[in-house]
């Protein structure tokens, strides 16, 4: 007798899936459960409050930020919790976002980073980019996996995507205004495209493609942050990327290498290994 299949934990997989490789990007509503999104901005609070020597310190100078009045300077983002912290680690491989991952790729996952960005109120946002620019994959392209860990629309800097930019060539940036972003490339969006802006919940990811055009504006929020867990995966065929990604880690927890991009993309050499 032929045992019956195990359905997916994830009902709606089959429709996500298919917009997924149809638009390259897909929403994805509460993935990360209220208990989870609590978590999360607890852990991340108490690291703010304590710092980890060596690892992230807060009111130091990060991503270029000195001015001590920048709300940025306050609270600059986390970069790599995962390989500091076993709970981070834990949500960079959460089932639910793996069990989606797998659709997308077509095949299994492996992990390459983990962020966690505060967005205070007052807070520039990132202009427009790529993340296939830093992350240099081969072969195929990364995927990011952006969560709201607070609601997010156009007052607290919600996320923007560009539809149908899925399949556009990775392009060397230009520069982004330093009033409204704290990082320098921006991307341009192409005649005949246009940013839309993505609403999101607590607890909702948005998937999206390497090539996708996306950012966010500026916190014009009096009191409300817009905080975020933002992780990059690659399929498991992956041979080569960006140096400062590495190691890699297996769905079940171990590290491992692989070579890192000799290339430094459209830009040359001077971004290879650059981490966003």
């Amino acid at each position: 007798m032929v045992a019956p299949l195990t359905p997916s934990p994830v009902p709606e997989l089959s429709k996500q899936a298919q917009a997924f490789a149809r638009d390259g990007y897909v929403l994805a509503r509460g993935v990360f459960t209220p208990a989870e999104v609590a978590e999360i901005r607890e852990l991340f609070a108490k690291m703010h409050a304590d710092g980890v020597p060596g690892h992230y310190e807060p009111r130091a100078v990060a991503d270029g930020v000195q001015d001590p009045a920048d709300p940025l300077f306050q609270y600059p983002r986390v970069m790599m919790p995962h390989r500091f912290n076993a709970r981070a680690r834990h949500y960079l491989l959460l089932p639910e976002v793996v069990e989606r991952l797998r659709a997308f790729f077509g095949t299994e996952p492996v992990a390459a980073q983990s962020m966690f960005y505060f967005k205070p109120p007052g807070a520039r946002g990132q202009a427009l980019h790529q993340d296939q620019f830093y992350l240099l994959v081969e072969p195929g392209t990364c995927i990011a996996a952006w969560t709201a860990i607070d609601d997010c629309d156009e007052e607290n800097g919600a996320m923007l995507v560009v539809p149908k930019s899925k399949d556009l060539p990775i392009v060397c940036p230009d520069t982004a205004d330093a009033r409204v972003s704290y990082t320098s490339h921006f991307v341009p969006v192409p005649k005949g495209y246009k940013a839309q802006l993505v609403k999101m919940k607590a607890g909702d990811t948005l998937f999206f493609n390497g090539s996708i055009i996306h950012g966010s504006g500026p916190n014009r929020s009096k009191g409300r942050f817009r905080r975020a867990f933002i992780c990059h995966y690659a399929s498991g065929d992956v041979r080569k990327i960006s140096g400062g990604y590495r190691p890699l880690i297996r769905l079940d927890g171990t590290e491992y290498d692989v070579e890192p991009q000799a290339s430094g993309g459209p830009c040359g050499e001077g971004w290879k290994g650059a981490l966003h």
